[in-house]
C-alpha cells in the first residue's frame, strides 16, 4: 500500500500529545463492517457507511473503498458517462491509476497517492475508468470514493475540479513517530491539506506500525470517523477491536485514539486507515442514485434536466469511446 512513504518519518512535523488534563477522549459509539459490492462496469468496492447511523456520517453520504484488487489482463473495469447534481466526489488512489473526464473540462490522471476532487454543484458528467495501458496489462488497483454533501445553499454552485498530485499533501509524524498521517484536505493538528473543501471537513490517510498509538486533536464541532482500509487494531479508549473494512464512529471529545495490533498479516504488516470528520449540515438529504439533493422534488427536477441535456454534454474528444 504504497501511497505517499518517507524514508525518515523523525524528520517530518510532529503531532505533539494532547494534554490528557485538557481533553476527553472520543469514545467509539459503533463499529460496522462494510459488505462488498460491484460498481460501474462491475469493480469490486467495500460500502463503507453501509449500516452506520446517518447522523454519525453527516456530512458524508457514501464511501467505497474500491479493490484491493490484482487485475488480469483486460480485467481493470471503471465506469462508464453519468451524472451527478448536489455533492462533492473525492477519489483517492493508493495504488494502480484512475482516468477521469468531465463536462465541465477538467480530468486527467490520477495515480499512487493522487486525489482528484469534483464538485458535481449544480451539475455535471463525468466518467472514470482505468487507462487503456493498464486494461492491458492489468495490474493492482487500491483507493477510495467518498461523496461529500453540500448544504442546499451551495448545490447550485459552478462545478469545479481540483488535481490533488501526492506531492502536495501534508505530511506529519505522530508524537513517537509509529504513525505516518498523508493530509488530503482540512486541518489536522494546525496543518492544513491541500483539498479546497466547500463544506468544512478534514481527510488524512494513517499508517500506523505495529504497536503503535496514535493521539490526535479533533475538533470538537466535526464528527469523527476512521475507516480501515488494512490491518487490525483499536480505536477509542479502552480500545475497540477494529479490522479491514470496519468502520468507528465516535461521539463527542477533542481527540481521537488509534492503535495498531502488535501482531498484524504479513499481507498488511501495518494498519492502514482513513480519518475523516466534517461539520454536520443537518439537513433532509434526498438521494437517488448519482443526485444528492434536500426534497424530492430537487430529485425528479435533476432527473428532467438531466435527460433535457442541462447538466452538461460528453465532450467531442471523450475517454472511453
Amino acid at each position: 500500500m504504497p501511497a505517499v512513504t518517507v524514508d525518515d518519518i523523525t524528520a517530518l512535523p510532529h503531532i505533539p500529545l494532547p494534554d490528557a488534563t485538557a481533553t476527553a477522549d472520543r469514545p467509539v459509539v459503533s463499529v460496522t463492517t462494510a459488505p462488498h459490492g460491484l460498481e460501474g462496469e462491475g469493480f469490486p468496492v467495500r460500502r463503507a457507511f453501509a449500516g452506520a447511523d446517518p447522523a454519525l456520517i453527516d456530512p458524508f453520504i457514501h464511501m467505497d473503498q474500491m479493490g484491493e484488487v490484482e487485475y488480469a489482463p483486460g480485467e481493470p473495469k471503471g465506469t462508464p458517462w453519468h451524472p451527478h447534481r448536489g455533492f462533492e466526489t473525492v477519489t483517492y488512489i493508493i495504488d494502480g491509476t484512475f482516468q477521469h473526464q468531465d463536462s465541465n473540462g477538467g480530468g486527467g490522471l490520477i495515480t499512487n497517492g493522487d486525489t482528484q476532487w469534483m464538485t458535481a454543484g449544480r451539475g455535471m458528467l463525468h466518467i472514470e475508468r482505468p487507462p487503456e495501458t493498464l486494461i492491458a496489462s492489468g495490474g493492482l488497483f487500491h483507493g477510495i470514493q467518498l461523496w461529500v454533501n453540500l448544504p442546499a445553499a451551495q448545490k447550485w454552485e459552478h462545478p469545479r475540479y481540483q488535481d490533488i498530485r501526492a506531492g502536495n499533501v501534508a505530511l506529519l509524524s505522530s508524537y513517537d513517530g509509529g504513525t505516518l498521517l498523508r493530509v488530503i484536505a482540512g486541518d489536522v493538528a494546525g496543518h492544513q491539506g491541500p483539498g479546497v473543501t466547500h463544506t468544512p471537513i478534514s481527510l488524512a490517510h494513517a499508517t500506523l506500525s505495529p504497536g503503535a498509538r496514535l493521539v490526535l486533536p479533533w475538533p470538537r464541532e466535526f464528527n469523527a470517523l476512521v475507516y480501515v482500509l488494512a490491518g487490525k487494531g483499536s480505536a477509542g479508549t479502552p480500545g475497540r477491536p477494529i479490522s479491514t473494512g470496519q468502520l468507528a464512529a465516535f461521539g463527542d471529545g477533542d481527540v481521537i485514539t488509534v492503535a495498531a495490533s502488535k501482531d498484524q498479516e504479513s499481507r498488511s504488516p501495518n494498519l492502514d486507515v482513513l480519518i475523516l470528520g466534517g461539520r454536520p449540515i443537518r439537513e433532509p438529504v434526498a438521494w437517488y442514485g448519482p443526485f444528492v439533493m434536500n426534497t424530492h422534488a430537487e430529485i425528479a427536477q435533476a432527473l428532467s434536466d438531466y435527460k433535457e441535456g442541462k447538466l452538461g454534454s460528453i465532450p467531442a474528444n471523450h475517454i472511453g469511446n
